[in-house]
């Protein structure tokens, strides 16, 4: 079974880069054992990766429910399941699923409870599992997928951070699936904030060279993986997971 490491945070707290960072220090050549799943409907994974998604769950999930009613149920089946293997991209050292705009007004029921299978079924061809969330975590909230080993509240030091870090918190205690390790990553600091009832995972130091990868283009699998930033992710995922990739 897959380990499944959720980031999860507010927008601007540089969580898509920390998920990024994530899945490059667990990569390990030459096989494709990580899946990255952009759950955010802001879908900026694959940029920080430079992976374009081809499609989304998004789209296949609005393809499902426009399918005309005759043998509705396997042709539904057999719609859901090729397009979630038409949705993953593949890229060199992991795989990329996005998942695109968040749900409308109308139900998905039956198409959801499809995908959870599916999902299910495909992330156990993987050994990790990292999903880079919105802070809503509706992702994890619909239960489209398994339970989550750990998960990762990015915050800056700071009342907004701390109130955020602390709503994220609720919120994953009342999730339908199992959160096995929770905790805080500080981004942009050296010095570590505290909020009652909730670990502090570390901190990720301010780090010029990211900021200069971003305002040039560049992704993150262009960063020097010694950066004070890069190091200090794999630090606090090696405390966690153990032994990552270093190069």
């Amino acid at each position: 079974m897959a380990t499944t490491i959720a980031v999860s945070g507010k927008g601007g707290s540089g969580k898509t880069t920390i998920s990024a960072m994530i899945i490059r220090s667990l990569m390990k050549k030459p096989s494709k054992a990580i899946l990255a799943v952009d759950a955010d409907p802001n879908s900026c994974l694959g940029l920080a990766m430079g992976v374009m998604p081809e499609s989304t769950i998004a789209e296949i999930r609005e393809q499902t429910r426009a399918k005309p009613a005759a043998n509705e149920g396997l042709d539904k089946v057999r719609s859901v399941e090729y397009g979630i293997q038409q949705a993953v991209t593949e890229a060199k050292g992991f795989d990329l699923l996005t998942m695109g705009r968040p749900e409308g007004p109308s139900c998905y029921c039956a198409v959801n409870n499809l995908l959870r299978k599916f999902l299910d079924d495909l992330s156990s061809a993987y050994e990790f599992v990292v999903i880079d969330n919105e802070a809503g975590m509706e992702h994890l909230s619909r239960r489209t997928t398994n339970n989550v080993d750990l998960l990762l509240i990015v915050a800056e030091p700071g009342p907004v951070g701390k109130v955020t870090a602390k709503r994220i918190f609720e919120l994953a205690r009342k999730l339908p699936i199992e959160v096995r390790q929770i905790g805080i990553i500080w981004n942009r600091t050296e010095l570590a904030d505290s909020v009652d009832g909730i670990e502090t995972f570390g901190c990720v130091p301010y780090d010029k060279a990211v900021l200069d990868a971003a305002m040039q283009g560049k992704t993150v699998l262009d960063l020097d993986v010694n950066t004070p930033a890069f190091a200090a992710v794999r630090s606090i995922l090696e405390s966690k997971i153990g032994k990552v990739n270093r190069k």
